[in-house]
């Protein structure tokens, strides 16, 4: 792992620090609109309760090891160590592509979970970016084809929030490693060095990457203060097991993700439903949007992940993509599809609901054509 020079790091730390000193001063001069419900109005920082916990605390750290050109795509390898890495030890990679447009695209794959008792997830980082859905762009269909991007394979096992080195077989050395926010941090710096002032952003991410997304936001509006970004989540919407705290916190407890949930925040701890987290964090960023994605009974989140079954899914996802549209009525949509599959973005754009396409639904919500972006299900 390369390690940024010292004058870059002394650059990018007073970057950093100058968020909170920005917080004290709304606090000192009054202007701060906190309504006391984790709301962020004024001048206050976004997310800022989540900066102090630390969940930005590997932003600036790590350069590529090596960054090569293969066409039009340029791969970034971090090297091995105590930074980056993919859940059995191999060095993580991602990629980007500039197409000289102001748009860009950050996208989070998706690859399965692991934690204490089940344990299916991609362990390695392949380069390159794929010619699929969003990510194609020759493909006519696709919304998002001019966009600069920036993809981030997944290979933490740990939904690109993970932070624990495990040793699963007892054996005393750590075979497991949940590196998710050595790597999202590290990509995301590679991201603002390569793209450093885009006119707008799509953060898009599909299963593990959409739950990615969610732990993404705050770190992406840290790097991008005054940047307009709409979420796309595909299949990765938030939803825990329901009524069963116990399970939820052990979960966070293994990944070491605690810092990514706000101690104020009642509504945000992890009970199934997500709105109440979601909304939070659309409070906290009135300069972001969400678009939401899921088929009704996703077998892969809902029963073989969650396991929790296909009609409880079903049951906790439908009130609470709802509830979050009527808290926020003009910066949320949802696009429920019936049944049990999974995914949309990397090659289901024809599925249609009510007549509009998955394709249609997306450059609705980031053309901002007026009227046209609504919530479908059947």
């Amino acid at each position: 792992m390369t390690r940024l020079s010292e004058n870059t790091r002394r650059s990018r730390t007073m970057r950093l620090a100058a968020w909170p000193l920005a917080a004290l001063a709304v606090l000192v001069t009054g202007c701060s609109d906190n309504d006391g419900n984790g709301s962020s109005g004024g001048d206050a920082v976004p997310f800022q309760e989540l900066i102090d916990q630390g969940v930005t605390r590997y932003l600036g750290l790590y350069s590529p090891m090596m960054s090569t050109a293969d066409g039009d795509v340029t791969n970034h390898v971090f090297g091995e160590g105590d930074g980056p890495l993919c859940l059995s030890g191999e060095p993580y990679s991602m990629a980007t592509r500039d197409t000289g447009t102001e748009d860009l695209m950050i996208f989070l794959q998706g690859g399965g979970a692991c934690w204490f008792d089940l344990c299916a997830a991609t362990s390695e980082a392949a380069p390159g970016i794929p010619e699929a859905g969003i990510l194609d762009p020759a493909l006519p269909a696709n919304p998002l084809a001019g966009m600069s991007t920036v993809y981030l394979p997944y290979c933490d096992g740990g939904l690109f929030a993970s932070d624990a080195d495990v040793d699963s077989d007892d054996s005393g050395t750590p075979d497991r490693f949940h590196r998710g926010l050595h790597n999202l941090s590290a990509a995301l710096d590679v991201a603002v060095q390569t793209f450093p002032a885009p006119r707008r952003i799509v953060l898009a991410g599909v299963s593990g990457g959409g739950y990615g997304s969610i732990f993404a936001l705050p770190l992406v509006r840290q790097l991008y203060p005054d940047i307009p970004i709409d979420v796309l989540n595909d299949s990765g919407v938030g939803i825990t097991r329901p009524d069963d705290p116990a399970f939820n916190q052990q979960i966070i407890d293994y990944w070491n993700i605690d810092a990514f949930f706000p101690a104020s925040c009642e509504e945000c701890t992890i009970q199934g439903d997500p709105s109440g987290f979601l909304d939070w964090q659309l409070k906290q960023d009135p300069n972001t949007r969400l678009g939401m994605l899921s088929y009704a009974q996703d077998f892969t989140i809902g029963t073989f992940f969650l396991g929790i079954g296909g009609p409880t899914f079903e049951g906790v996802l439908r009130p609470a993509m709802a509830e979050l549209e009527n808290l926020n009525p003009e910066r949320m949509r949802s696009f429920i599809v019936p049944g049990d599959s999974h995914t949309f973005l990397l090659g289901e754009l024809d599925v249609a609901v009510e007549g509009v396409t998955v394709g249609e639904w997306v450059e609705s919500m980031v053309d901002d054509v007026e009227g046209n972006w609504e919530s479908v299900s059947e």
